[in-house]
């Protein structure tokens, strides 16, 4: 097997992987019934976006559809880390409301372990960082002279 032919199938593994992640979190926010509030709705429109970019990619790589994509992973990672920072401030009430008493880093500390787990829409993150390193030397993103 050339060592293009190679690079091409790593390409489509990890679109592959970045599409079925994107499933997946739609499917796992779903039964954790992650729909009450209106800023709750946001990872299934960005996993929507995602999935939908990742597989115009996969169909079409131009130059234009990587760059478009490449732009949607970014705001995959502004949510990724907007649900890091709600998760959080989220634990932090409800600490600051069940035990007031605690200093400041025990409070923080409880925070991080608490019901709304932080890292989860980490995996927002990764969906983009696995779309976007698809795409790193791109034979579509080359200049032709």
């Amino acid at each position: 097997m050339s060592a293009q032919t190679l690079v091409e199938r790593y390409r489509m593994f990890l679109l592959g992987l970045a599409a079925f992640m994107c499933v997946g979190t739609v499917v796992e926010l779903l039964l954790a019934e992650h729909t009450e509030q209106a800023l709750q709705i946001v990872p299934f429109l960005l996993c929507g976006a995602a999935l939908a970019a990742v597989l115009v990619v996969w169909v079409k790589p131009t130059a234009g559809t990587i760059r478009a994509m490449r732009l949607v992973m970014g705001a995959l990672v502004l949510g990724s880390l907007l649900g890091v920072y709600e998760h959080l401030e989220g634990n932090w009430e409800i600490v600051l409301e069940t035990k007031p008493n605690l200093a400041t880093a025990e409070m923080f500390w409880q925070a991080l372990r608490g019901a709304a787990p932080m890292l989860a829409p980490g995996i927002l993150f990764l969906v983009a960082l696995l779309a976007v390193a698809a795409t790193y030397y791109h034979p579509a993103l080359q200049n032709r002279a």
